[in-house]
């Protein structure tokens, strides 16, 4: 069933042209007028469609002006539709009066492509800093990324709250520990917190342009450096992308390692995230206890495949390590002890009063909010919204039900108990997953050789990291380089759930609603 494309086709009818260069073939591209690009927004929002990403390309090297994209998705359809824009008149719709994400979306695409949308309530610059030239639009071919960029005197304005007792806390952007920067302005009378703003960008490495100088095979080691502590699932995106453009079809044993490490990855990352959530309700025990068996599995993956956090073991054409019979049994013996001393340490969690009253019915996010969002991931799902593409946009393993079937956690409180304890579920899940792959892990070859794409193709793929939904869309140019990568991390759509999670708590929860959310400042600031 393709709602969204037949939502698109009745609305527009033959206004609207479907592209044959898009792949995978399941995730259908349409070209509507510049004019009707919000058109578009308003039918998919009539459908109950999300927006998962909107993005810019210039497209001078093919002759044309720039593209404006947008990606809708509902349950398993993804439809990406797109505006051309001449290159002497560049502006397109804004989609924020339809979806409220789209107003960060798109002044990112004004600050990096110089592109503007029309009708945004907030035109301040995005990623962009104040102090960069105004003309300065880095994604454009026409910039020289190997130049300084000269520095200018600006400032930012900030949105304030007024009136009496009304006052402001400004937090970073450089915080205690080893965490990267980005910065947080309060209001709040007395204790209670009226207004959030971030400011992030602090961290921005111009990832989105540099893909564009390296060759396809180089890209993957780039994907696997967007966000460091999501290696596996953004070099799995990147790659899956590349292979729908080419048609390549991987060796069953290499996707079975690909979700190997996968839930290797989703199990070390929620581990550290509960005991730090403990730990910012004064609870240590849960950290230094958890941070051990987080240790624990970074030693195995070292001592096994090479790296501690499985970099670089994931390439175009499948995978770079294989597992024997006696890396399987070091694994089963590290999930059994792992599970029996997390479950007593969620035993203590669970019944220890004082840690109750900090995480419950703090930093609530309703599930209406959520949607209204388009939050992904653990946010999603600790507010009630059932997203996870391991169910809807599976590769195998999980698209074998038979073999191996998914219970995703699904809570509707949505504040930080729900999303610690949908971390918990889902470590549970993830060790049983394991060694369902460990049981019935094919035998075969673990890679292929991929082929350069065409020119003028384009490929899309959307994985189901830790955080929630990562996608890539990617793009061949005339001479079948790589004219556009385009990147969207889950903490591009759930840094904004944060400002809204945290209005009404008191300024010492923040931290706890914060590391609840435990957002990518690196995957976010491309």
């Amino acid at each position: 069933m393709s709602m969204l494309r037949d939502a698109i086709i009745s609305a527009f009818g033959e206004r609207a042209r479907f592209d044959s260069s898009q792949h995978p073939a399941g995730v259908s591209s349409c070209l509507v007028p510049r004019d009707s690009f919000s058109e578009a927004a308003k039918v998919m929002k009539k459908s109950y469609a999300l927006l998962a990403a909107e993005w810019a390309t210039d497209e001078t090297a093919f002759g044309r002006g720039f593209g404006i994209f947008s990606c809708y998705r509902w349950g398993s359809e993804y439809l990406i539709v797109r505006a051309d824009v001449p290159a002497d008149d560049p502006w397109f719709p804004s989609l924020t009066k339809r979806f409220v994400p789209a107003y960060r979306f798109e002044r990112q695409i004004q600050s990096l492509m110089g592109i503007t949308p029309v009708g945004i309530p907030d035109a301040r610059p995005w990623i962009k800093f104040e102090d960069w030239p105004i003309d300065a639009w880095p994604l454009r071919k026409s910039f020289d990324a190997s130049k300084p960029m000269p520095r200018i005197k600006g400032e930012y304005t900030w949105i304030r709250a007024e009136g009496e007792g009304v006052y402001e806390i400004p937090v970073g952007p450089v915080h205690a520990g080893i965490i990267e920067p980005g910065h947080f302005r309060f209001q709040a009378v007395g204790e209670d917190v009226i207004n959030l703003e971030e400011r992030l960008g602090y961290v921005h490495k111009g990832i989105e342009k540099r893909f564009e100088t390296l060759s396809w095979r180089e890209g993957a080691r780039l994907a696997g450096r967007v966000s460091g502590d999501t290696t596996v699932a953004h070099s799995i995106a990147y790659s899956m992308a590349l292979e729908s453009m080419t048609g390549c079809r991987l060796p069953e044993r290499a996707q079975w390692l690909r979700a190997l490490f996968l839930e290797r990855e989703r199990i070390a990352n929620h581990l550290g995230d509960i005991g730090a959530i403990c730990n910012d309700a004064a609870f240590a025990f849960m950290l230094y206890q958890l941070s051990r068996l987080k240790e624990l599995m970074l030693v195995t993956n070292r001592r096994l495949f090479g790296h501690r956090f499985i970099m670089d073991r994931v390439k175009p054409g499948g995978v770079t390590v294989d597992i024997d019979a006696a890396g399987k049994e070091e694994i089963r013996a590290e999930m059994e002890s792992l599970l029996k001393d997390f479950e007593r340490l969620v035993t203590i969690y669970d019944e220890n009063p004082s840690l109750e009253d900090r995480v419950r019915d703090t930093g609530i996010l309703s599930p209406e909010k959520a949607r209204e969002l388009c939050v992904v991931g653990i946010v999603a799902r600790a507010s009630g919204l059932n997203l996870d593409c391991r169910i809807f946009n599976p590769f195998p393993p999980y698209d074998q039900h038979d073999r191996i079937e998914l219970d995703v956690p699904v809570l509707i409180s949505g504040d930080v108990h729900a999303r610690v304890w949908v971390r918990i579920q889902e470590v549970r899940e993830s060790v049983r997953i394991i060694r369902k792959i460990l049981e019935d892990l094919p035998e075969g070859e673990t890679s292929i050789p991929v082929e350069q794409p065409s020119p003028g193709v384009s490929g899309f793929a959307a994985v189901e990291g830790w955080r929630g939904e990562i996608i890539y869309w990617l793009q061949s140019g005339p001479q079948a380089e790589i004219n556009r990568c385009m990147v969207r991390d889950p903490s591009s759509l759930n840094w904004i759930g944060l400002e809204r999670a945290v209005l009404g708590n008191i300024v010492p929860d923040f931290p706890l609603c914060n590391k609840s959310f435990n957002q990518s400042y690196s995957g976010h600031d491309l």
